[in-house]
């Protein structure tokens, strides 16, 4: 973690031309004691950096030297600050350090270098639980870079039911979902979502892709995943539960439990979202100790169908 402070304590003096101990500790979260042990050992490294004292003093570089970072290229400068996104698995530590770096990153690569590390989200929990054939994502490199670079691409696409189209996008995002890769992309008809498996052919045009201003990947990807999950179970089932029947609630049903209010008796109301009133009357007919549905009519009877058969089996 201390070479990441040198680089990041070099690329401040590098921004701000001069700085204090002070400025340095409280821009990296470190004490001043750090911040000056930080400095005083770039000056020992063979850095062209000197302290000026008195008022008005800091630290500067000898004659506003500059440094490339090591003569990182664009194309670095985006794979390291893809490790600074929502997606990383560093240590928050790290992410944290990375982005401050980007601020003092050359002009030419700050705008690529910020979008990397907003460019991907990674949601672990996948759709379903049936096993899913996923042929290899061949373009994610290539929509990756459409995304960073903020271009338009040429996108061939096959659908679910094997219909071939090509269409002109903006590309906005990557995600992985579970073990499938998604591009979120505006379009003519709207922003939508591709299964990246399904490309099969990727053409960047070049022109600038549009972009919203205060477009944010994973509040977009929260909304589309929970539009899809409302589709996947547009059933929705009301009841009450026993306070201590909630933590296997929310065990079971994950996403598709809403909690409510307490009722008068201390209960607590609830919304639960399903397929259809058999498979959810089916889920739910293990709680009855806890639950109480009290609506609609037709999963009241699926559950009363299913305990006079337990009753008939075995009573």
């Amino acid at each position: 973690m201390r070479s990441d402070r040198l680089v990041a304590v070099l690329l401040l003096l590098q921004r701000r031309e001069q700085v204090t101990a002070a400025e340095v500790a409280r821009e990296l979260e470190v004490s001043e004691r750090t911040a000056r042990r930080d400095l005083d050992a770039l000056a020992t490294a063979g850095v062209p950096v000197y302290s000026v004292q008195g008022r008005g003093g800091g630290w500067r570089l000898v004659g506003g030297a500059r440094t490339d970072l090591s003569g990182l290229t664009a194309g670095e400068a985006r794979a390291l600050f893809l490790v600074a996104g929502q997606a990383s698995a560093a240590t928050p530590a790290v992410r944290a350090a990375l982005r401050k770096l980007v601020h003092a990153l050359p002009e030419p690569f700050r705008v690529q270098a910020e979008a990397a590390a907003s460019s991907l989200v990674m949601d672990p929990q996948r759709w379903g639980s049936s096993p899913v054939e996923h042929r290899p994502a061949r373009f994610l490199d290539e929509l990756q870079d459409a995304v960073i670079r903020g271009v338009q691409v040429r996108l061939g696409y096959v659908d679910g039911k094997g219909a071939e189209s090509a269409r002109t996008v903006h590309p906005l995002g990557i995600v992985a979902k579970g073990p499938s890769w998604y591009l979120v992309a505006d379009t003519g008809a709207g922003r939508r979502t591709f299964r990246i498996d399904r490309v099969s052919s990727v053409d960047p045009t070049g022109d600038p892709a549009r972009r919203p201003a205060d477009f944010d990947l994973a509040a977009s990807w929260r909304e589309i995943a929970d539009e899809v999950d409302r589709r996947r179970t547009p059933l929705e089932i009301q009841a009450v539960c026993a306070p201590d029947g909630m933590g296997l609630l929310r065990m079971m049903l994950g996403p598709r439990l809403v909690v409510g209010g307490s009722t008068t008796d201390g209960r607590v109301e609830v919304v639960i979202r399903g397929y259809n009133e058999y498979a959810l009357a089916g889920e739910l007919a293990g709680l009855v100790e806890w639950l109480d549905v009290t609506g609609p009519p037709g999963v009241r009877d699926r559950l009363a169908s299913i305990g006079s058969a337990l009753v008939e089996r075995y009573g």
